[in-house]
């Protein structure tokens, strides 16, 4: 008889390395002591002990199963404490939880990816899942604002990107300094400026609740029918089991039966935006 697994029980994690990505947010790079999988919009819950744990969705591919990253900004007790760990210390990992991207749904269609702030690391996770099975889709557009260009997270990996067959990167910044030769504006001005053939596609939308609405509302706006609009709801999630209600949105326990919606799914739920 197989032994059930304990869902209550971390997996212990090699911290290996820590990535200052921006002044707010690290890249954590964790070796599990057992083999862990995930599908892309799935989370975990990253644990320190005697602190607490919270909830994450991996940035890292999900094809990886020996290492895994996680992306954190500093907004609380737990990422506070999470900001001053050094490589070669001990994490604990629990999941994964959730409902992920059916990326199965993207094949031989053009993808829309509207992202901003630290809502890059779902989607970088969704990105490398995509350019390995770049074969069976005819274009990726990435539309990313940032506040400023210090902000930017993922650097290396967005000039990677851009020599990326089939993948096209946009970027925007509320706040230009100097340096800044790109867009100007939030993250929505972007749709703007891309060719894309909407009814041939799928679109995506991760990064904070007020960019998502807008976001929203302007590929409506473009003529993106409700069932294609992809979104990550991944706001007062807490336990990951259902339990705390937390996360409640509406009817959905977003933790159990999201974090990956429609906005068909959602739409007509109170306060899907607060």
């Amino acid at each position: 008889m197989s032994e059930t697994k304990n869902i209550y029980k971390p997996i212990r994690a090699k911290l290996l390395e820590v990535i200052t990505e921006s002044p707010t947010i690290k890249t954590f790079v964790m070796e599990p002591e057992e083999a862990f999988s995930f599908k892309t919009g799935e989370f975990i819950e990253l644990t320190v002990d005697g602190i607490g744990e919270a909830p994450f969705t991996p940035s890292s591919s999900p094809l990886e199963t020996k290492q895994i990253e996680v992306t954190v900004m500093k907004t609380g007790y737990v990422t506070e404490y999470l900001h001053n760990m050094k490589a070669g210390e001990t994490l604990g990992i629990r999941g994964p939880f959730g409902r992920g991207y059916p990326v199965e749904r993207f094949y031989d269609k053009e993808v829309l990816i509207l992202g901003g702030g630290c809502g890059f690391a779902p989607i970088r996770s969704l990105l490398y899942n995509l350019a390995a099975i770049s074969d069976k889709l005819k274009k990726v557009t990435l539309c990313y604002g940032a506040k400023t260009p210090d902000e930017c997270i993922y650097r290396p990996y967005v000039d990677q990107l851009r020599n990326t067959p089939k993948f096209e990167v946009h970027r925007t910044v509320d706040d230009p300094d100097e340096t800044w030769t790109e867009n100007v504006g939030v993250a929505t001005v972007l749709l703007d400026k891309i060719n894309i053939n909407i009814k041939d596609s799928i679109a995506v939308c991760c990064g904070p609740p007020i960019m998502m609405k807008f976001g929203t509302q302007k590929l409506l706006e473009m003529g993106y029918p409700d069932h294609d609009i992809y979104l990550s709801m991944e706001k007062n999630m807490s336990c990951g089991l259902g339990k705390c209600g937390h996360c409640m949105m509406g009817k959905y326990f977003v933790c159990k039966e999201g974090p990956v919606f429609t906005y068909d799914e959602i739409k007509d739920q109170p306060d899907i935006w607060s």
